[in-house]
């Protein structure tokens, strides 16, 4: 099943180290865009340098990324950001960075907690019952984190030399569009593979689909509320527009792939805010709604906009009040492509034995995401990646995240495996 070298890689695995490390990691409260998020990049470079590889731990230059044409787009306003690259040491003679290189990714950004009263207890203080591990980012993605240092300091333990190079990268801004992700392969960091250890519930992920934020801007006409009569509500008139956009959603999820099939719906189109009003006894004279369109494997985000756009100029042309008043679409915030590894890629299977062979549990299937990720800014650079890490998807984002520390360890020593058969 697996050689010497190998062998002396899974037994280094410290789970206690790793348990500590995910403790550490949950109680950076590295909340998108926040000063945390810039914290948790410096602590994890003093990881990464105490483990003896070499580190570009670098600031952002914003501008410059904005004015991107491919820039994803983000959501949380941010002064700074941070991006952090470490390599293994290349020794030479044979050693070290003569072969390929694997990339090990992960975002260490999290959404913000929410309600504090949802939660039990303080959402950034993790909270341990019996195998899990609870608090804000210990799922999406910390546990993930967690594992990939547990692998490199397991390899490291062990005295392995490798014939390749692994690559870290440590992003931010995964969660409002990529900006991590795209700010680092712009500095020209790239490799032959990646894994990215995003929750995927023993599963290996090799597609996602795409996710762009759009805004519907709908005018009303103000009238006092007691002669509401002599005005247009923007919500009443948003309600065509609504149903149509259900409509839409229905067309859009025929026939999707077959890795997104086992989804009830693969490609959600889903309203998450909506705002009207200013003041209660007042006919609202505008609504402004947002939410999230999903993308379709290998279709282009400028086709899935125009099927949006036409949705909603079609629903206002059949309404009496919007026909010479239209609504307005706009696509502020994070925009994220679909992305996949190629249909037989090797990666898929060498993850999926290496998982089955360090574990002794069977051997992960592979399937696609209805998510947005990292994975597409990689593919779309010519690096076959995947996903493959510790969690289930459906507590992420939600008061009772967790994770099971068993699944992180063994997730740790999945990617040891990984690395080694990649550049081992």
């Amino acid at each position: 099943m697996f050689g010497d070298r190998e062998a002396a890689v899974l037994a280094a695995v410290d789970e206690a180290a790793v348990g500590r490390t995910l403790l550490e990691l949950i109680a950076i409260p590295s909340v998108t865009g926040s000063a945390a998020e810039s914290e948790i990049q410096h602590h994890l470079a003093g990881r990464l340098e105490r483990l003896g590889l070499d580190v570009d731990l670098w600031p952002m230059d914003l501008p410059a990324l904005r004015a991107h044409p491919d820039f994803p787009g983000t959501e949380a306003p941010r002064e700074e950001a941070w991006g952090l690259v470490a390599h293994t040491v290349t020794r030479g003679g044979g050693g070290d960075g003569d072969g390929p290189t694997v990339i090990l990714q992960g975002h260490v950004d999290v959404v913000p907690p929410g309600d504090p009263a949802a939660w039990d207890g303080d959402p950034f203080v993790p909270r341990v019952t019996g195998d899990l591990v609870h608090g804000r980012g210990a799922c999406d993605m910390k546990g993930g984190l967690a594992a990939q240092l547990g692998a490199l300091a397991a390899i490291r333990a062990a005295g392995v030399r490798l014939r390749g190079r692994v690559a870290v990268h440590f992003v931010v801004g995964e969660e409002d569009g990529g900006l991590g992700a795209f700010g680092t392969l712009q500095r020209g960091y790239g490799g032959d593979a990646c894994v990215i250890a995003e929750p995927t519930s023993r599963t290996v992920i090799t597609a996602n689909a795409g996710a762009l934020t759009f805004r519907i801007t709908v005018p009303g006409k103000a009238a006092h509320a007691g002669s509401r009569a002599d005005g247009v509500s923007a919500i009443d008139a948003y309600l065509p527009l609504h149903r149509a956009l259900a409509q839409l959603e229905g067309e859009r999820n025929r026939d999707p792939d077959a890795l997104l099939a086992e989804y009830p719906i693969p490609y959600a189109l889903s309203v998450g805010t909506v705002r009207a009003g200013d003041w209660a006894s007042s006919v609202p004279d505008l609504l402004v709604a947002e939410g999230r369109l999903g993308v379709r494997l290998g279709e282009d985000p400028a086709v899935a906009r125009a099927a949006l756009e036409r949705c909603v100029a079609e629903a206002c042309a059949q309404d009496d009040w919007l026909r010479a008043r239209p609504a307005s679409v706009t696509w502020p915030g994070g925009q994220f492509a679909s992305g996949r590894l190629a249909a037989g890629h090797p990666l898929a299977g060498l993850v999926a034995d290496a998982c089955a062979d360090a574990t002794g549990a069977p051997r992960p299937r592979e399937r696609g995401a209805t998510y947005g990720s990292d994975l597409r800014l990689y593919a779309g650079a010519g690096i076959p990646t995947l996903q493959f890490g510790p969690g289930d998807v459906g507590v992420a984002h939600s008061a009772g995240e967790h994770v099971s520390l068993r699944e992180v360890v063994a997730t740790a020593r999945a990617l040891a495996l990984t690395v080694m058969r990649t550049v081992g």
